[in-house]
């Protein structure tokens, strides 16, 4: 969901058909991260993520029983998602292993607290998101709840009215919420690559999207609002009704992130918000763009690395250092006995050379002293 301005919701999702049976591991995990290398105690039990989008399936097998609902476009409780795409939202947060599956969500732990404010299909900019100021109380609903880390995948292309919804992201922040945004779909030639809210307000994580092969989506918002990258083509996630499809876009990336913070947020219990999103930064991988750039922040978002290695949250997030270089005492022996003669030879050259210009101007020099009457010392 990307692309939205601020005007109330109109439906224009239909029911949307089940997806493939596919037992095949997605290309995350099968190449980018080992998730079995995890703590015991990181799989993001009880975290509560919020996911504000078109409405999550309860009934999935992945997702039954680890989802709580509301429906702010609707005005009541309960849920459905007639796009698919909150489903698939939640699923690469909090789906759960099941047997001869090879997905999962990378916090398969996880509890949902989702959120229907669009019926919005991905690239469709007819039906908008619930108002600012409904976003801005879905927001608080989330962190009444328990929410710890809030998804939206959705952007705003304009600031314009979306005070109450700021408002309500920053006091989330305020109370250690970690709040992960989609960078939005909009680098394009004819949308122009327009700033995303709330991916661009400060303390909110926006999120950029890359393909397998490492290199940015070309459409994935490209600014100083990208903080972090995250797997965002051919993602593998499940359908409402039962069933897997493959996704593209910055809406599945962010979700990726989001789980990661619910990981550090059960590894790490009485870990602030701002120390998560520390953490998240500090950890990942490098990427194209180099340890900081528009396209991909400080690199590719890494679930392992995030809640195994040892940060210190003074410091701006480092790269990796490069191994040192191993020194063989043999081969540094000989250079060093190779400078020797280098630098003898060089004093060497240069006293034959001082030498020689002395001769010369003994040369000269004498018949003209004898023309004037005088002679060498010592003589």
């Amino acid at each position: 969901m990307v692309g939205v301005t601020a005007q109330p919701a109109y439906a224009a999702c239909d029911k949307p058909q089940p997806g493939q049976q596919i037992s095949d591991t997605p290309w995350q995990l099968k190449h980018l991260w080992d998730l079995s290398k995890l703590p015991a105690d990181a799989t993001g039990r009880d975290i509560r993520v919020a996911v504000l989008d078109s409405g999550v399936d309860e009934v999935h097998p992945q997702l039954k029983g680890k989802v709580l609902s509301t429906d702010p476009l609707k005005n009541q409780p309960g849920s459905q998602d007639l796009c698919g795409h909150g489903t698939a939202v939640a699923g690469v947060i909090a789906g759960r292993k099941l047997p001869n599956v090879g997905f999962q969500g990378i916090a398969p732990d996880a509890f949902i607290l989702s959120a229907r404010v669009s019926e919005k299909v991905a690239g469709n900019d007819d039906a908008q998101p619930v108002s600012p100021q409904v976003m801005g109380e879905t927001v608080r609903w989330a962190v009444a709840n328990g929410a710890k880390v809030i998804n939206i995948s959705f952007a705003y292309t304009s600031p314009t009215g979306l005070e109450p919804f700021k408002q309500a992201i920053d006091e989330a922040i305020a109370q250690d919420v970690v709040v992960i945004a989609a960078a939005g779909n909009n680098n394009t030639k004819e949308k122009g690559n327009p700033t995303p809210y709330p991916a661009a307000w400060p303390g909110v994580v926006g999120v950029a999207a890359i393909s397998a092969e490492g290199v940015r989506l070309p459409q994935s918002g490209e600014g100083d609002y990208v903080d972090i990258t995250a797997p965002g083509v051919g993602v593998m996630a499940p359908r409402p009704g039962g069933g897997y499809s493959f996704e593209d876009g910055t809406s599945f990336a962010a979700p990726m992130v989001a789980a990661t913070a619910a990981l550090i947020f059960d590894r790490f219990p009485n870990i602030k918000g701002k120390e998560v999103v520390q953490r998240l930064l500090a950890t990942a991988d490098p990427s194209p763009g180099g340890r900081r750039s528009d396209g991909y922040g400080v690199g590719v978002v890494n679930p392992v690395r995030a809640v195994t290695e040892v940060v210190d949250n003074a410091l701006p997030a480092q790269a990796r250092a490069l191994p040192a270089p191993s020194i063989d005492p043999v081969a540094s022996g000989a250079t060093a006995r190779t400078e020797r003669l280098r630098q003898q030879a060089l004093w060497l050259g240069a006293f034959g050379m001082v030498a020689a210009l002395v001769a010369v101007a003994l040369m000269l020099a004498l018949p003209a002293g004898a023309r004037r009457r005088w002679r060498p010392a010592g003589r």
